[in-house]
């Protein structure tokens, strides 16, 4: 059956290669990128495969939460059901750690961004959709002050470590606050240092093949294996579910990111 799908950061990476074999299956594909020409691109290069599915193209910049709000505006004025959302983009190592709206910007890219577009999208995600959040194997406790940018992080993997685990934290409390009432919400270590650009840029080194990657976001997207994973963590890295870091497993801390997102949200 022929599923839509959106995938966030699709221009490169891990987004681009997961996007390459879900087009060669024959889905729809709605393409997110920062970029207009690197989507471009990824358009064309897509549709000179094999693929029968149809493609959609959004630029959006994950950091700058209203361009979020637009994007979720043009995909639900688009589309009228949405079965698979990838949250893929990502950010670790960038010239400028603050947005525009005072947060650090792997905060705002790696765990706002993508919570406010799957709230904004789950009146086309009903039970039976997915929404598979990209985690790391990289998770950190969370400081609360530092998610709301009261505190700055001064490096890199600790800011990066810490969106990680809040993202896999507030996948873990729409799980359980939605139930059966909603999608399936599934948290996904893809695999430590992959071929992405992040991975080149944030330690030097070549990385292994993005397909491993794209092999298990495919799997978490169409398989049966994670039909009733909701509120899980698929760890690549073990090529099984396994825990999470602990403070994912605490509902209470859990809620307490969601509620602290929500203040931000409401506060911008």
């Amino acid at each position: 059956m022929n599923k839509i799908i959106l995938i966030t950061g699709a221009t490169d990476g891990i987004g681009l290669e997961t996007a390459k074999r879900l087009y060669a299956e024959g889905h729809t594909l709605l393409l997110h990128g920062r970029n207009a020409e690197k989507l471009a691109a990824t358009e064309a290069t897509l549709a000179n495969g094999t693929g029968t599915g149809l493609i959609y193209t959004y630029k959006a910049d994950m950091s700058r939460l209203d361009e979020v709000d637009t994007l979720a505006d043009a995909i639900v004025k688009g589309h009228d059901r949405l079965d698979v959302l990838i949250n893929n983009a990502g950010v670790m190592r960038v010239p400028e750690t603050v947005t525009r709206d005072g947060l650090d910007v792997r905060f705002a890219v790696n765990t706002i961004a993508p919570y406010l577009l799957t709230l904004r999208l789950l009146p086309l995600l009903g039970p039976g959709s997915r929404v598979v959040n990209l985690s790391s194997a990289a998770q950190a406790p969370v400081e609360l002050d530092a998610l709301t940018g009261e505190k700055r992080l001064l490096e890199d993997m600790p800011a990066y470590a810490q969106s990680k685990l809040a993202l896999t934290m507030w996948n873990n409390a729409l799980a359980a606050s939605l139930g059966s009432r909603g999608p399936a919400f599934i948290a996904v270590n893809p695999g430590s240092l992959l071929a992405s650009k992040m991975v080149k840029e944030g330690f030097g080194i070549a990385g292994k093949s993005l397909s491993i990657g794209a092999d298990v976001l495919t799997r978490a997207a169409l398989s049966d294996e994670f039909a009733n994973a909701s509120g899980l963590y698929f760890d690549n890295d073990k090529g099984s579910f396994a825990p999470p870091h602990p403070d994912a497993l605490n509902n209470q801390k859990c809620r307490a990111i969601v509620e602290v997102i929500d203040r931000i949200l409401g506060s911008l």
